[in-house]
């Protein structure tokens, strides 16, 4: 059923808190919580949800509940779309700030949603995110991988153009009305976040960018937790397209043709037919560039080149992997992939 929202009614009597769901990440969550100590609209609240962790956060945000408005609540594990459902439902605003634990806010962040939501109410939107020149090469060499126009990042990024937006959770604000009526995440995992925005849709509620909006995402450190990360991006996708067929693209295959097109280069190259093959290398040398540009280093734009290859291998293996499982073998998601599922 289409919602009627009364956006100069919501607007009026907004109230925002922020829920960060974490599991084992103590020292983000310090970074985090000292970043929204510096916020220039400082009314808020913060509720943290350890989503039963072994290594908790507890004595971290205590040491803050003297500078924030901060709750802390402990849960068994059931994953992170479940913990921002909790977090959500006993949050007092009436718009709710979600976060992973590893990012870092702007001290304008708040005072920019705000600034967007009295401009433009909308009940659901997403922000961007980028680096912050404290982080390691290889932080920021994933960050132009996962967020660049050249790479998968234009299509789960910044870029409008595609269809309609899809917020992703590590920067992502929703209305208490659109998470009452959605019931919020589900128990896919990743791809909650995807799924809640079509689901919206589908209620009648409008998602948007708010390109100005943005935080400082750590993202994966380490090659092989990148690999399968990305990897379980492609697996979801498919799951996705056939639950929602109606807002399937041709643009979710790309990764999946890049690593076939490029074995198919390859192979031309060996019997004479280099045209193709210099055409792969003419994309990466542009990555290279830019990235190293982008970052003012030769070396994090050769880590750059790396992570693109981890992205569209990964991606592109896991969509193809999921596709047939999924399309061919009409297997349930639930069964073919129960790593994906809380």
């Amino acid at each position: 059923m289409s919602q009627k929202v009364n956006n100069a009614a919501d607007f009026e009597n907004i109230s925002y808190s922020f829920v960060i769901p974490v599991y084992n990440r103590p020292h983000e969550v310090a970074e985090l919580l000292e970043s929204l100590t510096r916020q220039t609209k400082n009314d808020f609240e913060v509720v943290i949800i350890e989503d039963g962790s072994t290594i908790s956060s507890e004595d971290v945000c205590n040491k803050f509940s003297d500078r924030l408005n901060i709750r802390y609540h402990f849960k068994t594990n059931s994953g992170p779309g479940d913990s921002r459902n909790d977090g959500m439902r006993i949050a007092k605003g009436t718009y709710y700030l979600i976060l992973d634990s590893d990012c870092i806010l702007p001290p304008e962040y708040l005072a920019q949603v705000h600034q967007s939501l009295a401009q433009d109410y909308v009940d659901c939107f997403g922000g961007v995110d980028t680096a912050l020149d404290s982080f390691s090469d290889t932080q920021k060499a994933i960050n132009f991988a996962m967020t660049s126009v050249l790479t998968t990042g234009g299509v789960r990024g910044a870029s409008e153009k595609l269809g309609k937006f899809q917020p992703r959770s590590f920067n992502m604000g929703i209305s208490k009305k659109a998470f009452q009526a959605s019931n919020g995440f589900s128990k896919i995992h990743p791809g909650e976040d995807p799924d809640l925005s079509i689901r919206l849709w589908k209620l009648g509620f409008e998602t948007r960018l708010f390109k100005n909006v943005y935080v400082y995402h750590k993202r994966r450190i380490d090659w092989d937790k990148y690999k399968i990360q990305v990897n379980k991006f492609g697996k979801v996708r498919p799951i996705l397209n056939k639950w929602y067929p109606e807002y399937s693209k041709l643009t979710f295959w790309f990764p999946s043709l890049f690593i076939v097109g490029f074995v198919v280069a390859a192979i031309l190259r060996f019997i004479g037919y280099p045209v193709l093959l210099k055409l792969y290398a003419t994309y990466f040398l542009v990555c290279f560039l830019t990235s190293s540009l982008q970052n003012k280093s030769l070396k994090i734009g050769a880590l750059s080149l790396w992570a693109i290859v981890i992205q569209f291998y990964g991606y592109g293996s896991g969509f193809l992997t999921s596709f047939y499982r999924i399309f061919i073998k009409n297997q349930k998601p639930e069964k073919a992939f129960p790593e994906l599922f809380f």
